[in-house]
């Protein structure tokens, strides 16, 4: 999805990196947990890249430049000489279920490990002072870049492998949670849309549409439990359970209201309850007009009062939450007896 430019490589200097790559056990990168360490090689420390850096044979900028490292591809130092470091850059290869008509996230755009010489400037370490909130400002900054259509094209890709920086090289830091969950929710909202382009993506049932990979969301949820991080991952879980297309059936709204409450009793007091219970609000308000228009006078009247009980412990818990004043404005539609099946949800 993001090409990276490659130039040639001698056949020579690909057996050495090899051979070095070999000795120092430095792992590939599989479905990696965002709070996890990798094992180090002996070389040195981790370490990062902020801007596309050129990665050179010797160091010195006249000798053969062998690649560019990305922006937040994940090294590791092995030497250090005046304002150059000969680094190993390991591969960021993200493992997805691969289906038939399932688009490919990453794929085989991701560069393979590399060694060289780089200059250091713009390289952050795990030694480096304030490390932490440096790589988390840079990623910040690309994430910002992204949401603007004139920006770089990689730059989401570039935000999400920052994030993970932070979380793998800094596991301590109190950024660490912030940064894997980040990390995690910007692969799966590109996931999400490349998904969402597929003619599968409007089957009603969620299990006839290509999953999209899940571990890293539920890594956040495992190592950091009961905290903001662990709900926020959750609720983007929802997205994967979700019909397709709804085609006028009252099943649909029902497991999703079902779904959502869950998640609310699950997580009472997390930044995306409010949002939840409000979505099963609207789910209860279009059960509502679809059962009145069955006939089935009494299970309308019974999501209704659903609604509407749903409603007050929202305004007992999120009063100012916009997401309460969305529900109460359902609620007096209902009361009035205005259809509100078809309300966009965003």
């Amino acid at each position: 999805m993001f090409p990276v430019s490659k130039l040639p490589v001698p056949t020579a200097f690909v057996l050495v990196v090899a051979a070095a790559l070999a000795a120092t056990a430095l792992p590939a990168r599989g479905r990696a947990n965002p709070a996890q360490q990798m094992q180090k090689p002996m070389a040195g420390p981790r370490a990062t890249a902020l801007q596309i850096t050129p990665l050179y044979v010797e160091p010195d900028p006249n000798s053969q430049r062998i690649d560019k490292v990305q922006i937040g591809r994940e090294m590791v130092v092995a030497e250090k000489s005046g304002p150059w470091l000969r680094v190993y850059a390991n591969t960021d290869i993200e493992e997805m279920q691969e289906q038939e008509d399932q688009p490919m996230v990453g794929g085989n755009d991701t560069p393979p490990p590399i060694s060289g010489w780089v200059q250091a400037k713009g390289i952050v370490e795990e030694t480096t002072p304030n490390g932490d909130q440096i790589i988390m400002g840079a990623a910040a900054n690309e994430e910002d870049l992204a949401s603007n259509p004139r920006g770089p094209t990689n730059a989401a890709q570039a935000a999400q492998l920052l994030y993970r920086r932070v979380a793998e090289m800094f596991p301590s830091s109190p950024l660490a949670g912030e940064a894997a969950w980040r990390a995690a929710d910007i692969r799966w909202q590109i996931q999400k849309a490349d998904v969402s382009t597929l003619p599968s993506a409007k089957e009603q049932q969620a299990y006839l549409r290509p999953r999209m990979n899940e571990d890293p969301l539920r890594n956040v949820i495992k190592h950091y439990p009961r905290t903001r991080w662990a709900a926020l991952a959750a609720f983007d879980l929802i997205d994967d359970k979700l019909c397709g297309n709804w085609e006028g059936s009252t099943k649909c709204p029902e497991q999703e209201a079902e779904l959502y409450e869950k998640y609310a009793g699950e997580f009472p007091d997390g930044p995306r309850t409010a949002q939840a219970l409000y979505q099963a609000v609207y789910r209860m308000a279009v059960l509502t007009n679809m059962y009145s228009a069955s006939g089935d006078k009494k299970k309308g009247d019974d999501a209704a009062d659903h609604a509407r009980a749903l409603t007050k412990q929202m305004q007992a818990h999120f009063a100012d939450s916009d997401y309460t004043w969305r529900a109460s404005a359902l609620v007096y539609k209902l009361d009035e007896d205005i259809p509100v099946y078809g309300i966009d949800l965003n």
